[in-house]
């Protein structure tokens, strides 16, 4: 799936991220006079003002998680900064609106248009005659021809993350002019305005050697409203300026400063004036907030104390106060904006083996959820609309949404219990186990081993155990999170991951952070397995706490007990997912369903066991895309034998697939009707719920703190940033919320 900051497509497409490619208006986004149309769930949060209302100049220094291995978004390691510059110096022929639907980009596209589709489908460009490269030269079909060359697949010397859609081209031609591109796609392609975006010049893709290598550390030649300056590696940051040979509307910032921040130091930067933009985390988010509310805060916590608080008190005396309330009045130079980023997070379940090789144990997990109060715990207070995502394929505003989650079923219990029994699960049975695994898992409970009722029942711990499910749990990152009712209540240990109806792996251990894991589990990055062809990444989730409710006695088949190994990220940095595992764990414990936490180094989390499928349970997150039959179908293909005897899951980490799903996405891939083709994804995503592999929980929050007085930027949401409109207010200017982006742009 794709995602404008580096999604599927720049982190599905190159395993990049969906980088910024997009469907086109007058055809992808009609829908028939009948059909309802979804609108997204938040709006973007930017202060839009009108460029006369903005001041010449400036430098916006911007937080970003890493210095990109590569500035080229087809390569495997590119990453969300990689997409990001693209985004700012590159040419796209489609970008994302506020909605997630893809429109035309009028700086470099005139036009673009099926022309024929028999004998073979034939897409006509007309490029803006005054696009040019910065060294000059007009984009044009040699630029389209070197990058489909280049991305074919056809020659394995280009070391290319993802073809997706360049292989079905059959040539790409010159028009009438070197401004017409004609290109003949060999098999129906339905998501083609998806190509070309970013577009590099043939200068970099022209040859193996320029593809693979030119392009890894700098850009020499750009098109677009800013170039880069500067890669300065010892500093960690890349400086772009505005573009001399830009034709468009002028950018109004002179520079902007990307600087590699790490979340849990950007408060810090943000109150010591080092930053004006920056995504954060609940935490951040508080101490802002407590700021501006003239009340104090707990740095690290963003829980608010009263006004008035003593700056005496605390273990810092007087000097600890008044530097705490130097930073909070600092941060009140900031607000922060907020909205749902085009992700959603989901719960998956590995059906290659183990209990979970049976759908209606699947099934069974899923109907004892409660998605209407996970989404609730995390987002309702941050005040963004809690609600729970409906598709696979598509978020709310998007074209091909629908919620097709009535194929699987609502939350119930009852019925979750029989598809249990159904498949031989019963409650209370016999258990073999050692003695001191017994022993441990009385322990984790909170039990006695003297209680001969449970020793034979070593799968028996649940709601009703040691930490209660009514209990609230306050993440790492110091975000508060409501209990089952929606107020606070005792503070579990995060860093413990244990959780009513759930223990903990002994064996565990902490480790550092690891760089992919930590864009994949906390910053909503992604990782790239090199093993696969365009493996996405996957982000992990903001948490709460474990939900209330009374547990059942474990359920066991075959003298072995119904327990399902959860695995989770470790470090200090992932409080908030082990609080989302706790709430799941906990109502899955209603049921019968016990599990065990199990804590992983971040570095290997992704790597050695989600991608390996070393787990029962996991939680991650996919970007959307505005491509769906092209980018969700590697997700939920379904695994096929490879010719070494592995298994080829593609994207498909849970492992569960069905060959009417394949067909359904491949028919859509080739279906150029618009109607038609939502219909197919529409019925293969219900297909998708019913097989139970993965479950959409919540649409991820979007938190961005910003220097008051910067417009046009903060949570954009769906949409592509338009650079160009990004600046500092005049003074004396005021935003306005019915300002449209600029005209070349809409």
């Amino acid at each position: 799936m794709s995602h404008d900051g580096v999604g599927l497509r720049a982190v599905m497409r190159s395993v990049a991220f969906l980088t910024a490619g997009t469907l086109a208006v007058s055809t992808l986004a009609g829908c028939s006079s009948g059909e309802e149309v979804s609108k997204p769930l938040a709006g973007q949060d930017i202060a839009p003002a009108g460029r006369a209302a903005i001041a010449d100049g400036g430098t916006l220094r911007w937080a970003v998680d890493d210095l990109p291995e590569t500035l080229n978004t087809f390569q495997s390691d590119a990453d969300a900064t990689t997409t990001r510059v693209a985004q700012a110096v590159l040419p796209a022929m489609y970008r994302l609106d506020a909605a997630g639907r893809p429109q035309r980009d009028a700086d470099f596209l005139e036009s673009a248009k099926v022309v024929d589709t028999e004998p073979k489908q034939v897409v006509l460009y007309k490029l803006n005659q005054q696009a040019v490269w910065s060294d000059g030269r007009e984009i044009g079909a040699a630029d389209f021809a070197a990058q489909w060359r280049a991305l074919s697949g056809k020659d394995n010397a280009y070391w290319t993350a993802r073809n997706a859609g360049y292989e079905r081209i059959e040539k790409v031609e010159r028009g009438a002019n070197n401004l017409e591109v004609k290109v003949t796609f060999a098999r129906p392609y339905a998501d083609w305005r998806s190509l070309f975006s970013p577009l590099y010049p043939k200068d970099v893709m022209g040859t193996p050697d320029s593809f693979n290598d030119g392009a890894r550390r700098k850009l020499k030649v750009t098109a677009g409203p800013f170039a880069v300056k500067k890669v300065d590696r010892k500093n960690d940051r890349i400086v772009l300026t505005r573009n001399p040979r830009w034709w468009g509307a002028p950018a109004k910032l002179s520079e902007i400063d990307l600087k590699v921040v790490p979340r849990d130091k950007r408060a810090t930067a943000l109150a010591a004036g080092k930053l004006d933009l920056a995504e954060i985390d609940p935490s951040a988010a508080g101490q802002i907030t407590a700021g501006a509310a003239g009340t104090s805060a707990s740095p690290g916590t963003g829980a608010s104390a009263h006004k008035g608080a003593s700056p005496h008190s605390g273990p810092g005396g007087r000097h600890a106060g008044t530097k705490a309330e130097r930073r909070l009045k600092a941060l009140r130079a900031f607000e922060v904006r907020k909205s749902l980023e085009p992700a959603f997070t989901q719960l998956a379940l590995n059906g290659a083996e183990g209990p979970l090789a049976d759908e209606r144990v699947r099934r069974a997990v899923a109907r004892a959820l409660d998605r209407k109060a996970l989404a609730e715990a995390v987002l309702k207070p941050l005040g963004l609309p809690a609600v729970p995502v409906g598709s696979h394929v598509a978020l709310s505003g998007q074209a091909a949404y629908a919620d097709n989650s009535g194929a699987l079923g609502k939350e119930d219990t009852a019925e979750a219990q029989a598809l249990l029994s159904d498949a031989g699960w019963v409650p209370g049975g016999p258990v073999k186990v050692k003695k001191k695994e017994e022993k441990e898992d009385k322990e984790d409970s909170g039990e006695s081993s003297e209680s001969p009722e449970k020793e034979e029942d070593s799968g028996s711990a649940g709601a009703g155990g040691k930490k209660a499910g009514h209990e609230s749990a306050k993440a790492d990152d110091g975000a508060d999170t409501a209990g089952e009712d929606g107020k606070a209540g005792r503070e579990s240990d995060p860093a413990e991951g244990k959780s009513a109806g759930s223990t903990e792996d002994p064996k565990d251990h902490e480790h550092p952070a690891g760089d992919a894991a930590r864009r994949l589990a906390q910053e909503g990055g992604q990782y790239r397995h090199p093993g696969q062809g365009s493996a996405p990444g996957a982000y992990a989730p903001e948490g709460t706490a474990a939900p209330g409710g009374t547990a059942v006695k474990a359920l066991a088949k075959n003298g072995k007990p119904l327990v399902l190994r959860f695995v989770l990220p470790s470090g200090a940095g992932y409080g908030t997912l082990r609080a989302v595992a706790d709430r799941i764990s906990g109502m899955l414990a209603r049921v019968g369903i016990r599990t065990e936490i199990s804590k992983v180094s971040e570095a290997s989390y992704f790597k050695d066991h989600i991608a390996a499928g070393d787990f029962d349970l996991a939680l991650w997150s996919w970007p959307a895309s505005a491509f769906p039959a092209t980018d969700a179908r590697p997700i939920y293909a379904k695994p096929v034998p490879a010719a070494d005897g592995s298994l080829n899951v593609e994207q498909n980490y849970t492992r569960v697939g069905t060959d009417q799903v394949d067909q359904l996405f491949d028919e859509a891939v080739a279906t150029l009707d618009d109607t038609e083709r939502r219909g197919l994804l529409r019925k293969a995503d219900s297909r998708i719920w019913a097989a139970a592999g993965s479950i959409p929980l919540f649409q991820r929050p979007q938190l961005t703190a910003v220097r008051k007085g910067l417009v046009n930027a903060g949570a954009f949401g769906f949409q592509t940033p338009v650079f160009e409109d990004i600046g500092f207010l005049k003074k004396g200017s005021k935003t306005d919320a019915k300002v449209s982006p600029s005209p070349s742009r809409s």
